[in-house]
C-alpha cells in the first residue's frame, strides 16, 4: 500500500492548499440551511450526520439525500446518475446501514439529455442491487439538475457524534481506480463486479454489528481532511493526521488526493485494541486501511508530517457545519 510522501516545502504548500479548500469551505452552506430551519446536532434526528437516523422499532430508518452540481450533470451525465446511487449508498454504509430503495429527481431539456443521467442511475442500480422505485421528472427545463434519495435500515449506528479522545482515527480507501477527469473524483467502481461492490459496502454494518467502532463517516466532496473536520466538529472533538500515514495510490498528488472525493472512502474512530480487528477486515477485500491520527481533546483539526504541524481548522475560531457540541464553543469564542 502506498502512502503520501511529502518534503517540508510540500507539506506546507498542501496545508495552505486543504485551509482554502473550495470544498470544505462549502460545508458552510450545511450551517446555513440548518440554522434557517432551526435545526442542530442536538435534535431527537441530529443533524449534520451522513444520513438521518430515524428510530424505528429496535433499529433506525436511514434517509441520505443528494444533489449535484450542475456543471457535473452537463459534463458526465451518466457518470452523474452512477454516483446519485453510488454516493448515497456509501451514506448508508457510513452509518452502519443497508439499503432498501432509492428514489430520484431529474431536470432536463428534453429526454435526449435525460436519457444518460437516467442510464446511470439504472446500471448503478443493477450493480449494487438496490431498485429505483420512483421519483420525479421534468423534460422541460433550461439545464440538467440531479438529486437522489435512498432509504436505509441499521440495527447499531456508526454515526458522527461519536468519536472520542483517545481512540485512533482510520481511513479505508478502495486505491483500485483512477481520476474521473476533470473533477477531483477517484474512481474504484465502475468495473468492480457486483458481490465485490456490495461485500464492500456489507463491511460497515458489520463493524458496527460488531461493537468494533461507534463513529463513522464516508470521505465525500470535502476530501478527506475536511471530513475529519466534520466529524471533529459533530463529535465535540479534535483530530490530528499524520499525513505520511495515509493510504494514496502511487504518483498522485498529494493536495489533489487529500481533497478528493473516492468511490469508496471512509474514516473511522475506534479505540486501539479494536484497530487491528478493524484493519483485517478492510485488508481482507483489497481496501487499503491505515490507522493516520488520533481523536484528541482540542477541538482542532491539525495535519502533521515528520515533526512538522499544521493547524487546517480550529473550532474555537469558527464553526464548520454549525452542528455538534463545538457549534456553541465558536458562537461563543466569537
Amino acid at each position: 500500500m502506498s502512502t503520501l510522501a511529502l518534503t517540508p516545502i510540500a507539506f506546507e504548500a498542501v496545508a495552505a492548499a486543504l485551509r482554502a479548500s473550495k470544498g470544505m469551505a462549502a460545508k458552510a452552506d450545511i450551517g446555513i440551511a440548518a440554522a434557517r430551519l432551526g435545526l442542530s446536532g442536538a435534535d431527537a434526528v441530529a443533524v449534520g450526520d451522513d444520513c438521518a437516523a430515524i428510530p424505528d422499532g429496535d433499529g433506525f430508518l436511514l434517509l441520505a439525500i443528494e444533489g449535484f452540481m450542475n456543471g457535473f450533470v452537463a459534463g458526465d451525465p451518466w457518470f452523474a446518475g452512477w454516483c446519485g446511487v453510488m454516493v448515497n449508498l456509501s451514506d448508508i454504509a457510513a452509518m452502519g446501514g443497508r439499503p432498501v430503495a432509492v428514489v430520484d429527481a431529474v431536470w432536463a431539456a428534453g429526454e435526449a439529455e435525460a436519457a444518460p443521467v437516467l442510464d446511470g442511475l439504472r446500471a448503478a442500480s443493477q450493480r449494487f442491487g438496490v431498485p429505483v422505485v420512483g421519483g420525479h421528472t421534468n423534460l422541460d427545463t433550461d439545464r440538467g439538475q440531479l438529486s437522489v434519495a435512498v432509504l436505509g435500515r441499521a440495527s447499531k449506528l456508526l454515526t458522527s457524534f461519536d468519536a472520542r479522545p483517545g481512540e485512533t482515527l482510520i481511513a479505508a480507501i478502495d486505491l483500485r481506480g483512477r481520476y474521473r477527469e476533470p473533477f477531483s473524483n477517484w474512481e474504484a467502481a465502475l468495473e468492480a463486479p457486483a458481490e465485490r461492490l456490495r461485500g464492500d459496502l456489507e463491511l460497515l454494518p458489520v463493524i458496527a454489528e460488531s461493537g468494533l467502532s461507534r463513529a463513522a463517516k464516508d470521505i465525500s466532496q470535502g476530501g478527506l481532511v475536511g471530513t475529519a473536520a466534520m466529524l471533529a466538529e459533530c463529535s465535540g472533538v479534535g483530530i490530528e493526521i499524520d499525513l505520511s500515514r495515509v493510504p494514496a495510490p502511487e504518483g498522485v498528488d498529494p493536495a489533489r488526493w487529500l481533497m478528493s472525493f473516492p468511490s469508496y472512502g471512509y474514516l473511522l474512530s475506534a479505540a486501539a485494541n479494536d484497530v487491528p480487528a478493524i484493519l483485517s477486515l478492510f485488508k481482507g477485500r483489497g481496501i487499503a486501511a491505515s490507522a493516520i491520527g488520533a481523536v484528541t481533546a482540542d477541538r482542532r483539526v491539525t495535519v502533521t508530517n515528520g515533526a512538522a504541524r499544521e493547524t487546517i481548522w480550529d473550532f474555537a475560531q469558527r464553526a464548520l457545519l454549525g452542528c455538534g457540541p463545538v457549534a456553541a464553543t465558536a458562537e461563543d469564542a466569537a
